[in-house]
């Protein structure tokens, strides 16, 4: 499903993109309080896209992860992402990785 754009379309993009924020009318949107972060949830649609890799780790770190049962490897990505969060900073560390 690969479109490409009409010329209308790449006009209006373009006229989206030179628009400075000041131009933009943000009165129909409510404001974002603690409120509402307090009650949000993370998108359950959202799937990151796996990125196969060559690691070496310690072979008594495997064998524990290997004995926790599942999928060990998964296990590993989300100790690995728990840690990340932890330390993350901003989240343009992600994005410019």
């Amino acid at each position: 499903m690969n479109q490409k754009l009409t010329n209308k379309q790449m006009k209006n993009l373009e006229a989206l993109a030179n628009m400075s924020d000041e131009d933009i009318d943000f009165s129909d949107i409510p404001p974002l309080t603690d409120e509402f972060f307090e009650k949000a949830v993370s998108n359950p649609f959202y799937k990151p896209t796996k990125q196969p890799v060559t690691i070496r780790l310690d072979s008594d770190v495997v064998a524990w992860f290997k004995s926790q049962g599942g999928k060990y490897q998964s296990n590993i990505n989300h100790a690995l992402r728990e840690y990340m969060q932890e330390h993350l900073t901003d989240k343009k560390d992600v994005a410019n990785g």
